[in-house]
């Protein structure tokens, strides 16, 4: 491996002596931009994630220079994937500057898949804001570009990651969204409780019981199979306890769902969170008394 970090120094050596002499028109920064890929394959071949990174800036800047905004902005996506492995902030910037490239010569898809690359380091990172804000870019780009599918998938990780930031509004909103889109799709119509069951924990969180009992009709109307579904019991049989004010039975109704179909982390995390403002209201209450 140190013989291939060797080879990947004296080619990017020979790169920039390359770019520092004379040449006949561009021809200089074309022999520099090879040199400059031989080395960033040297790089990688060794794990040198950092030099690698480096010179696939370096070999933008070439192609800048000739006038290739496509081929820079490619060879920013792969230095980016090399910081990926070691700094992620970094490898956030150049997929940027990649992202502003292909917008600007009309290569929206390929702007839509980096952003929602970002999107998905920030995820990593556990830095929900924003791994929302580039998801939404994402999404705006792939459904400009009719890439439905793709793009409802970034709307539903932002619509995942609003309700874990208490952003319940903007979480229903996409869920119902994604709900009508899907209704009437023969592929996708088998999804559609699921997101209607998101949107209604959103609402039990929220503890609004008139919204609850309305979203529930509303989602009846939108689904006619909707329901005689589990997932419909479930949130009124919720919007039940927290009327009642009843701790135990929104517990044993939690029970009954997750013996049934397994809650995930999400979900899970959602209903604690009612549960405990149906426990603090129970208290206060008892204080009162």
């Amino acid at each position: 491996m140190g013989d291939l970090e060797g080879k990947g120094n004296e080619l990017e050596r020979k790169a920039e002596k390359k770019i520092k002499g004379w040449g006949i028109f561009g021809n200089k920064y074309d022999d520099a931009a090879e040199l400059f890929e031989q080395a960033g394959n040297n790089y990688k071949l060794a794990k040198a994630w950092d030099k690698a990174a480096g010179v696939y800036i370096k070999l933008a800047d070439c192609h800048l220079k000739l006038e290739s905004k496509h081929e820079a902005a490619s060879a920013y996506v792969d230095a980016a994937k090399c910081y990926m492995k070691t700094n992620p902030q970094k490898a956030v910037q150049t997929l940027n500057l990649a992202t502003t490239m292909f917008m600007e010569i009309g290569r929206l898809s390929m702007a839509a898949k980096h952003f929602k690359d970002i999107g998905e380091i920030y995820e990593k990172e556990d830095d929900l804001e924003h791994a929302i804000e580039f998801y939404d870019k994402a999404a705006d780009l792939y459904q400009g570009e009719e890439v439905t599918s793709t793009g409802n998938q970034c709307k539903l990780k932002v619509a995942q990651f609003a309700a874990q930031l208490e952003q319940y509004s903007k979480a229903i909103e996409i869920y119902e969204a994604v709900a009508r889109q899907s209704v009437d799709n023969n592929l996708l119509k088998y999804s559609v409780k699921g997101y209607l069951l998101n949107a209604g924990l959103c609402h039990i969180c929220g503890g609004d019981i008139v919204a609850i009992h309305n979203a529930i009709e509303k989602y009846q109307e939108l689904d006619p199979t909707f329901s005689n579904t589990r997932e419909c019991k479930f949130v009124a049989d919720l919007a039940e306890a927290i009327d009642e004010e009843d701790v135990a039975k929104f517990t044993d109704v939690v029970k009954d769902f997750d013996n049934m179909t397994r809650l995930d982390a999400w979900k899970t995390t959602l209903l604690l969170r009612a549960k405990n403002m149906l426990k603090a209201k129970e208290v206060e209450e008892d204080t009162l008394m």
